[in-house]
């Protein structure tokens, strides 16, 4: 049987490692084993900070949303309710975008919910 020797294998494994911890600080962007151990804890942050990021993100779309709708006299649950009876299908995240640059159309989306 011959001989195999790992050691171009091993090597790009170690440095695939390596070049994933790019940016780390001190010793855990360029020693193997602490690079390794980083990386671990950082892979399974990433995956939460992800879910994180949404929640936080429809949080702030739905108190931008609610300060432009009392602006105009309706609170944000009476807004979203009314514009579901409507069937008036504009998400969160777009809503709150018009209220900031497009506050005009948003007023008339307001109206065309019908909210009494």
């Amino acid at each position: 049987m011959t001989r195999i020797k790992r050691g171009t294998i091993a090597h790009k494994k170690r440095e695939k490692t390596l070049k994933l911890t790019k940016g780390y600080k001190w010793g855990r962007k360029t020693k193997e084993r602490a690079a390794k151990e980083a990386l671990l804890h950082a892979q399974s942050r990433m995956f939460k900070g992800r879910k994180e990021k949404k929640r936080e993100f429809r949080a702030l779309w739905q108190v931008q949303v609610n300060a432009a709708a009392r602006k105009q006299g309706v609170s944000y649950s009476v807004l979203m309710g009314a514009l579901k009876k409507q069937k008036i299908e504009i998400d969160r995240k777009i809503l709150a975008e018009l209220a900031k640059t497009e506050p005009k159309v948003f007023v008339k989306i307001v109206e065309a919910a019908k909210i009494k």
